[in-house]
């Protein structure tokens, strides 16, 4: 899909086009091969460039070729998984030409969708580079939401936890784990992007866009602190509330084991008078029935009571 959109001069508005036009921003979602041609050829960026964002396991870095630039990020996304929100990162391909600003992604993000939407103030398409860093500061910020909504989540299974230890709230922890491991592998491929960008000659060319820079990469190295941390405790928990399960299931086979010792003496006892043989004791006693169970339950309380003493009831 592709969208084209031009911030006027007039009325510094965002507004949708139909062709590309000098200082116009086109946004490309998922494209087609076809979709990819029209614009390589409309807009003079190579099919390299167009294509370097539609492979998944692309590092982010920055590459140039002619007058185009080309910055690959790692940005945040949100997806349900077995009726369960999780997280992980997709490149975002962000092109500098002479005359246009090109983003290319695999799919829809809430980062661009934000500037469409009129959410993010004083941009304006025509000023690439701080447009670029503009997009920049936005991932960075999606970054610390999405980090905070998943600390906020894992409180939210430890409270489960301590009421009932499910496998449920094991694979959402897991899956918390395993969103916070993305993203501090793209956070740290950011960086270096992000440090990189400041020895571009577009960037050096205006002290703001610099300031702005620097102020996307101080976010982003919080955003990577987070990231350390939250995973720190999240793996603390995994392995505290594992000792607790292990050490839950110690207790019951304990348990277990002391149930199975008191139950094995009324039939040891039981076995042994009802054997048909002579000379059994209490065989003549006319109340030796009521006499035998006493005994046997006599002995039964008294290794309840060892057992408890001894902590394995």
């Amino acid at each position: 899909m592709i969208s084209i959109y031009k911030t006027m001069d007039t009325s510094n508005k965002l507004q949708a086009l139909d062709t590309i036009e000098h200082g116009c921003w086109i946004n490309i979602v998922a494209p087609s091969d076809e979709d990819l041609l029209l614009i390589s050829k409309k807009s003079g960026v190579s099919l390299d460039f167009l294509r370097a964002a539609l492979d998944e396991e692309e590092t982010s870095r920055i590459d140039t070729e002619d007058n185009n630039l080309l910055v690959i990020v790692d940005i945040p996304f949100t997806e349900m998984e077995v009726n369960s929100l999780t997280y992980d990162s997709y490149p975002l391909a962000i092109i500098h030409t002479e005359f246009n600003l090109i983003t290319v992604c695999l799919k829809n993000s809430k980062i661009l969708t934000d500037f469409i939407d009129g959410k993010v103030k004083s941009f304006y398409t025509f000023k690439r580079s701080r447009f670029i860093l503009q997009i920049l500061y936005r991932i960075a910020s999606y970054y610390l939401l999405y980090l905070r909504q998943i600390d906020k989540k894992s409180v939210m299974i430890e409270q489960k936890l301590h009421r009932s230890m499910k496998n449920k709230e094991f694979i959402q922890l897991l899956s918390l784990e395993k969103s916070l491991v993305y993203f501090s592998t793209s956070l740290k491929a950011n960086e270096i992007t992000l440090e990189k960008m400041l020895k571009l000659e577009i960037l050096q060319k205006y002290p703001e866009d610099q300031d702005i820079l620097e102020d996307v990469i101080i976010e982003n190295k919080q955003a990577i602190e987070m990231t350390n941390i939250y995973s720190n405790i999240l793996g603390g928990t995994m392995d505290a509330f594992a000792s607790v399960v292990s050490n839950n299931l110690n207790i019951v086979m304990k348990f277990l084991a002391s149930v199975t010792i008191v139950m094995a003496i009324p039939n040891i006892i039981f076995g042994s008078f009802g054997m048909n043989i002579p000379g059994i004791p209490f065989a003549a006693y006319k109340n030796g029935f009521w006499t035998v169970y006493a005994i046997t339950a006599l002995i039964c309380i008294i290794c309840i009571i060892f057992l408890k003493k001894k902590n394995l009831f």
